[in-house]
């Protein structure tokens, strides 16, 4: 589903198999995310494993990826970075919070 907020077009997926399904559709409508927000703690393929397949891709590559969680563990955050996450933002959070994040990593 779309949604644009805060000026930014959102796509959001239930999972990350269905994340991954969402990032196929795209690449074969010749686009890209300009950053992909993952949880980490999701059925049928938690965020770490999203992350991983993503950054396997040559055209996800380079997409920053920001883990927002209510994981806080510096080992699942380390694990989150060796996986090729960008950021990590602990929930709960403050709307603009999120916003300043993105803001920094899609100009």
């Amino acid at each position: 589903m779309y949604i644009e907020k805060n000026g930014y077009v959102v796509e959001t997926a239930v999972d990350g198999q269905d994340g991954l399904q969402k990032l196929e559709q795209l690449q074969q409508q010749g686009k890209r995310p300009a950053m992909i927000i993952s949880d980490i703690n999701m059925p049928n393929l938690d965020g770490i494993g999203f992350i991983k397949e993503v950054k396997k891709k040559p055209q996800f590559k380079f997409v920053p990826v920001l883990v927002l969680t209510t994981e806080s563990q510096d080992k699942k955050k380390m694990e989150g970075k060796q996986a090729g996450a960008a950021g990590w933002l602990v929930k709960p959070f403050q709307p603009d919070q999120l916003v300043g994040v993105v803001k920094k990593f899609v100009r």
